[in-house]
Formats: structure tokens, C-alpha cells, sequence
């Protein structure tokens, strides 16, 4: 009698080949997504200077948003039958996004900000050609929501910088 295969087959009308380059392409979103998330923590917490009350609000929104898009991505990627990254270790291998140095000022901390927003939408624009030859509807709405949220708050911290 043959042993029972303990993995069960997924068959979703996406390609073996095709749902791993996708969870590659989550995976690498997933890791900009987290640097992010914690670059946006750590300047919530060190903000200082006279804009400090609204930077420090901002910040504490957009880091939660964050954090709730960080499932999204991991939970999309597992759907797809692959592992997601989870350690930091994997993130700093698969993130655009450089770790930042010391406590940045207030007004440099935005500009880094935008900076990794706009890594991040990048990331996601850069998967969809595979999404679409896919025709992954649920990745390609998930990056969707993903770019128009890191566009429009790379669009809101930029117009900070405005003299």
C-alpha cells in the first residue's frame, strides 16, 4: 500500500510555477511592508520638535494600518501554499527598504518616509506583469489596495516637506 502524501494538492486554476514567483514577489512586498511598519514605529516613538503632536498621530496611523496589512500579505501568500517570511533576518534579505541609522530629525524622518512608501508601492507595481499572466484576481486587488494606500501617504508626507 503506498504512504498518504501528508500535502494535500492545491488546485486554485494557478500554476505550481506560477503561485511560487507570485509568493516570491508577496514575499519580497512583505518584507518592504515590515521594514516600513517598523521605520514608522521607531519615528513615532523618537519624534521630536514643534511638529511633534502631529507627526507622532500620523505616525501611530500609519503604523497601524500597517501592521494590518502585514497579515493581508502573509496570510495571501500562505493561500498561495508557500511559507512566509517571518524573521528579520529574511526580511533585511528580501527588503528594498535600508535600515536607518540612529534618530533621524523630524522633517528627515518624513522624507525617509516617503522614500520607503514609494519603495514599497514599487515593489508591488513591479509583480503584477505574473499576477496578470496568472489571472491571480485576489493578489492583484491586494496590490492594488497596497500601492494606492503607500501612494497616497507618500503624497500626504511629501506635501509636509512643502515650504
Amino acid at each position: 500500500m503506498a504512504a498518504k502524501s501528508s500535502k494535500t494538492a492545491i488546485d486554485i486554476g494557478i500554476s505550481e510555477k506560477d503561485r511560487k514567483e507570485i509568493a516570491r514577489g508577496l514575499s519580497a512586498l512583505l518584507a518592504d511592508s515590515y521594514s516600513l511598519y517598523l521605520m514608522t514605529h521607531n519615528f513615532h516613538w523618537n519624534v521630536k520638535g514643534p511638529m511633534f503632536n502631529t507627526l507622532h498621530t500620523m505616525f501611530m496611523a500609519q503604523y497601524t494600518e500597517q501592521w494590518a496589512a502585514l497579515d493581508l500579505i502573509a496570510e495571501r501568500i500562505r493561500a498561495l501554499g508557500e511559507p512566509a517570511p517571518g524573521t528579520y533576518k529574511e526580511f533585511a534579505k528580501l527588503s528594498s527598504i535600508d535600515e536607518v541609522q540612529g534618530t533621524p530629525k523630524a522633517m528627515e524622518m518624513v522624507r525617509l518616509l516617503v522614500k520607503a512608501q514609494e519603495a514599497t508601492a514599487k515593489t508591488a507595481r513591479k509583480l503584477f506583469p505574473v499576477v496578470n499572466k496568472a489571472n491571480d484576481q485576489p493578489t492583484a486587488d491586494l496590490l492594488t489596495q497596497r500601492q494606492d494606500v503607500h501612494e497616497k501617504t507618500a503624497w500626504m508626507l511629501r506635501s509636509l516637506l512643502e515650504e
